[in-house]
């Protein structure tokens, strides 16, 4: 065989050549390292689960690779942006609808309404064999079991509400110091309103909302960093990011109520220069700009937590765990053991029982509220303009992209400053990698959830405490330096905003994929117990080696990407492309 190397391409020394200087051998790229790089120039997993594909039929088995499925580009850029195409879909699809996206339940079968009426009478007879002072525990074994047969024919949720324990409540008075808000008559559509010009055209306007945190300090323009971090306010910016996701919740919540229909929404969360995180919100349907920044300014949040502000455990003096007599009753949240005082013996509150003394403490004050900033942007778009696909990218531009990912800016990012620009700029990101380690220690020993170990260090349980817990330690990523603090979901997406869940939309893509390739949908759906799956273990000899999975995926894709260009050659009446690496090599042997 010939060699066949580019002919434009200069003679390159044999990497195999043991006989070249340390010097020249250091300097050639490794071939893996190269396969790495064709991979995800060919969007292929570069960490592909391996499975096994087993054929009840035939008894054959053949390997599969299954794509990670990241979002963060660090891990795997090939799935981080074919997760962003597709959230960038999702959000077009919904954002400027014109029909209700409403999908109404099947009618109940005759063996679904059978279910319930028996689940009745079983009810019934255990509530009668309840009070007459008989053991019901068999018939809360047999109830479980018709419930889970009501779900297996078809019906979701639970006949019996599905809540087990109450749910605590507070008073829903809005406090003195928010601006009331308005509220319309309640409208069951999710398309907003419509506008008629002279001409009889019909414009349906949306909507581009950006929220953003309040300031802690002065930040230097351009650059993120605080013009004097001693005085910048990194404990009350750690709870806003920890509780970010919640005041989200409060905001749509009173959109609602306002706008009189059921608004739906596609929203990001994404960081500022500063490290707080703000929201870019897409909103089907219209409301006046003074309207959005009324509900922005009158929406806060109220944290009713016990109070953090006594430490009584740090250092070597932390509480210790102690399992608890099997005889005893057990706890609501399966709580095994309880966390003693080591100098006193004394048993700490659990998170209940914590709770339970904020309900009955009048004069106790919420631990926290938060509220947006002054900084409301608010944009009217049409569908199909060029601002609305402008925006749609612009909702979708950091997501594959952790919130402390950017931490370094570059010179074009610093602004106009011609003063950031030259020497100065590694000065500029060595001090916001500082101002990040505040926060990440401001963060540290602050409690992100009920279930966080920082309540051990205020003196009370964590919910559903267990042993091991460390004050400072929560292994939440909500304390996690790549998160800074916001530990909730990066994309919000309203259930009606284009009647399709994530996996719909990913389904939408393979059907359009294999109709083009001409290639028959998955049989599986004829027989779905043919194939069984079987991950393959890493310590399984037969694995197949990470290098040739990354080829086989190139040889997929080049495959598939070829027939898709010669289909729509002939679509197109153009001649037929061969784009194939492996005909070159046959013509060049």
């Amino acid at each position: 065989m010939t060699n066949t190397a580019h002919p434009s391409a200069p003679a390159s020394p044999n990497g195999a050549d043991r006989t070249l200087p340390r010097t020249i051998r250091d300097t050639l790229p490794l071939a893996l390292d190269v396969a790495v790089e064709v991979a995800k120039l060919n969007g292929v997993c570069i960490r592909p689960i391996e499975l096994r594909r087993f054929d009840t039929h035939t008894g054959s088995s053949e390997p599969f690779d299954i794509p990670c499925g990241t979002t963060n580009e660090a891990k795997c850029p090939p799935c981080a942006q074919r997760n962003k195409q597709l959230r960038k879909a999702q959000c077009r699809e919904g954002w400027h609808l014109e029909t209700e996206p409403v999908a109404e339940p099947h009618p109940s079968t005759a063996d679904q309404k059978w279910l319930i009426e028996f689940r009745a009478d079983v009810q019934a007879q255990r509530d009668q064999a309840e009070r007459d002072g008989d053991d019901v525990t068999d018939w809360d074994e047999a109830i479980a079991g018709i419930d889970a047969e009501i779900n297996a024919t078809g019906m979701r949720g639970n006949v019996t509400g599905g809540r087990n324990t109450p749910r605590r409540s507070r008073s829903t008075r809005r406090r003195q110091d928010a601006p009331d808000l308005p509220r319309r008559t309640r409208q069951n559509t999710t398309l907003g309103r419509t506008f008629v010009a002279p001409d009889g055209q019909v414009f349906r306007p949306s909507l581009f909302v950006t929220l953003t945190l309040p300031s802690y300090g002065k930040i230097r323009p351009g650059q993120g960093i605080p013009a004097d971090p001693a005085t910048y306010d990194y404990a009350r910016a750690a709870r806003d990011a920890l509780h970010f996701s919640k005041l989200i919740d409060r905001f749509v919540q009173n959109l609602r109520r306002v706008a009189g229909y059921d608004v739906q929404y596609f929203a990001t969360v994404e960081p500022q220069k500063r490290f707080a995180p703000h929201l870019h919100m897409a909103i089907r349907g219209t409301l006046p700009r003074a309207e959005i920044k009324q509900i922005a300014a009158a929406t806060y949040h109220q944290v009713w937590w016990p109070s953090v502000d006594q430490v009584r455990f740090e250092g070597e003096h932390l509480p210790v765990w102690a399992e608890r007599d099997e005889q005893a009753e057990p706890y609501p949240d399966g709580q095994t053991g309880d966390y003693l005082d080591p100098a006193t013996g004394e048993l700490l509150p659990t998170w209940h029982e914590a709770l339970d003394r904020l309900d009955t403490d009048d004069e106790a004050k919420p631990l926290h509220v938060m509220r947006f900033g002054a900084q409301v942007d608010v944009q009217g778009l049409l569908a199909g303009s060029p601002d609305a696909h402008k925006r749609i990218g612009y909702l979708t531009k950091y997501l594959t992209k952790s919130l402390g990912d950017t931490l370094d800016l570059d010179e074009k990012d610093q602004g106009e400053d011609e003063e950031a620009a030259g020497p100065a700029h590694a000065a500029i990101n060595q001090a916001r990698r500082d101002h990040a380690a505040r926060l990440v220690e401001a963060l540290r020993h602050e409690p992100c959830s009920p279930a966080c170990a920082n309540w051990l260090r205020y003196g009370i349980q964590p919910k559903g405490a267990k042993a091991g817990m460390t004050p400072g330690r929560c292994r939440s990523k909500a304390h996690k330096a790549e998160h800074l603090g916001y530990a909730g979901r990066r994309v919000l997406v309203s259930r009606k905003w284009s009647n399709k869940t994530l996996r719909d939309h990913k389904a939408d893509r393979r059907a359009w994929v294999l109709d083009m390739l001409g290639l028959p949908a998955d049989d599986t759906a004829i027989d779905p117990h043919r194939y069984v799956w079987r991950p393959v273990s890493t310590k399984d000899p037969t694995r197949t080696p990470l290098p040739v999975r990354l080829l086989r995926g190139v040889a997929n894709r080049q495959h598939t990407r070829a027939r898709l260009d010669e289909l729509r050659a002939r679509a197109d009446g153009r001649p037929i492309p061969d784009l194939s690496a492996t005909t070159a090599l046959r013509e060049a042997a």
